[in-house]
């Protein structure tokens, strides 16, 4: 029998609390074998491994939510099953079926359904599945074994704040991704890139950096570790770049405003810009969205200030509110986001 949870819902912050099991499945010999149930929190992984070596490592993340019906919801999982599928083709790694990654996934929230944080707690349960290289090699070489696994924690808001406004930062001695790079597929080197600036950036008081195109320089790209919009002139706005990661929860959100009869443009937008708009967030699984205060360009001292009220946009907390709304089961699902766990 399982000891009784102690969690306090409300204060849970973002990170990693152990639950029952995790779920596992290996790539060997041509095919990937059933689905294993494991309640360790440790791998046997070989010193020489492709993943420890060559950096062959893929992740995401997703949530599941309690609703305010009272079932478990899991937000977009096929998208994520798609983007993994990506990552994986372009690191020449082996790609999880869809099915596959879909099945795990139902699997390994059932199996901790008592840690699905109550409806109205503001808490969630993150979803992150890992696929690495198994296969010893000295050589620089992909790996012909693969281990693909789910493991889940409940967890809080990512910024303390909430959906509240918080600062940001540019500096251009940092760069996250190369040009034509990684920068669009989910691999942890991107996010082992980004430590530093991050790091720099909280020392100065900042939340994350707004990070520019690693070419010229010129354009915005992300936002720390999660995707930039803005409203300008009732229009919503986002960065359009091949090194960027397609954000899921940026695309739920242009479609949310779109079905709100707000235009959309993906494009390239000059930093300068950024004196024209009336709101600005970044926006990602872990945040959903988190509305910018103030933009702060460390290198020439411009003050971008963002949120004049000082709170969060009317359109901003709109769309907020509507996804949200959608994954709690308290708005109609019309898109056919949700995947109800029975």
């Amino acid at each position: 029998m399982k000891e009784e949870l102690n969690i306090d819902w409300a204060k849970l912050p973002f990170g990693y609390l152990r639950t029952d099991y995790n779920v596992r499945a290996t790539f060997c010999d041509g095919k990937w074998s059933d689905i294993e149930v494991s309640d360790s929190e440790t791998i046997n992984i070989h010193m020489a491994a492709t993943a420890l070596h060559y950096g062959q490592e893929i992740f995401e993340g997703l949530k599941a939510f309690r609703g305010v019906d009272g079932k478990i919801r899991v937000f977009r999982m096929r998208d994520n099953a798609r983007r993994l599928r990506e990552s994986a083709e372009g690191l020449k790694m082996q790609p999880v079926p869809e099915d596959l990654f879909c099945e795990m996934v139902k699997k390994v929230v059932k199996l901790n359904e008592r840690f699905v944080p109550p409806y109205g707690s503001g808490a969630s349960l993150y979803i992150r599945p890992l696929e690495i290289g198994m296969t010893a090699s000295v050589g620089v070489r992909t790996s012909s074994e693969y281990l693909f696994m789910i493991l889940v924690s409940p967890v809080g808001p990512y910024f303390k704040t909430g959906f509240g406004l918080t600062n940001i930062c540019i500096m251009r001695e940092y760069d996250r991704v190369a040009p034509k790079g990684t920068g669009r597929w989910k691999v942890g080197g991107n996010y082992a890139a980004s430590l530093g600036a991050g790091e720099h950036a909280h020392e100065l008081g900042y939340s994350a950096v707004l990070y520019l195109d690693p070419k010229e320089k010129k354009y915005l790209d992300e936002c720390g570790p999660a995707n930039f919009f803005a409203i300008k002139d009732g229009k919503y706005i986002t960065p359009a770049s091949e090194s960027i990661l397609p954000s899921i929860t940026n695309m739920s959100l242009q479609q949310i405003a779109k079905d709100m009869g707000i235009e959309v443009e993906a494009r390239h937008i000059p930093v300068e810009e950024l004196a024209e708009v009336q709101e600005a967030a970044a926006c990602g699984t872990a945040a959903v969205a988190s509305p910018i205060g103030e933009i702060d360009d460390l290198d020439n001292g411009t003050k971008y200030v963002i949120a004049r009220d000082g709170k969060p946009g009317p359109v901003t907390t709109k769309l907020y509110n509507a996804l949200r709304a959608i994954q709690l089961g308290e708005a109609p699902d019309i898109h056919g986001w949700n995947t109800i766990i029975e």
